[in-house]
């Protein structure tokens, strides 16, 4: 990892052309190759960047970064003030709280949060193709096929879609409606679970846990 910080203007030069002013910004420069220019008001994300494959050309005042497409950015320097190498290491990888299967087991032990008079009927209910996340009842002991992911995409939709196209051929189970469970659902998986008669939760995982309310919000 490079760390650069020069007072610097930036030129884009590919399928349209933009320009950065002189001003001091960071340059950062990975192993990977990567080269991303950041300012100090816009959090994570670079005012511009080229992404691997692509190589830096350095010259006395001037760097410039080409991909593969021909697409440059130049890099215009004035003053660096600071220049540095580190090596970070390998990358032990994020851990991540409140993965799928504990939202599944949360979600089984407060099965009640999804309506009052619900009951689980089993975690991993078996399937020709897989087994779905959770089968309940509702208050009217109506079977509910409950797909859970920590995102909500299209390709979720499907996947609870084919379980409830075969978990409605048995007539014991018979009819069985869908609920599409996720912390984050994006607009378009949720348009085609709601045009498919299948109901989306929002899941908040710290309520479930207790942390911040015994209550589940539902949006």
């Amino acid at each position: 990892m490079r760390l650069v910080i020069a007072r610097c203007q930036v030129d884009y030069v590919g399928r349209l052309t933009a320009h950065l002013p002189m001003a001091n910004r960071l340059l950062l420069i990975k192993a990977d190759g990567s080269v991303s220019i950041h300012s100090d008001d816009r959090a994570f994300k670079p005012l511009n960047w080229m992404s691997p494959p692509c190589w830096l050309i350095e010259d006395p005042g001037m760097w410039i970064v080409q991909n593969k497409a021909g697409e440059k950015l130049i890099i215009t320097l004035e003053e660096v003030m600071h220049d540095s190498k580190h090596e970070l290491g390998p990358e032990p990888g994020l851990v991540k709280d409140g993965v799928e299967s504990d939202l599944q087991k949360l979600l089984a032990e407060h099965v009640h949060t999804l309506g009052e008079g619900w009951s689980l009927v089993r975690r991993e209910f078996p399937t020709a193709i897989g087994p779905v996340d959770l089968m309940c009842r509702d208050e009217q002991g109506v079977s509910v096929a409950v797909e859970i992911k920590r995102r909500g995409e299209i390709d979720g939709v499907e996947q609870l879609t084919r379980y409830l196209e075969l978990l409605n051929r048995d007539p014991l189970l018979a009819p069985v409606r869908g609920i599409f469970a996720a912390q984050q659902i994006k607009p378009q998986a949720r348009v085609l679970a709601e045009d498919r008669g299948i109901r989306c939760v929002i899941l908040d995982y710290d309520a479930l846990r207790g942390i911040e309310s015994d209550e589940f919000r539902l949006f």
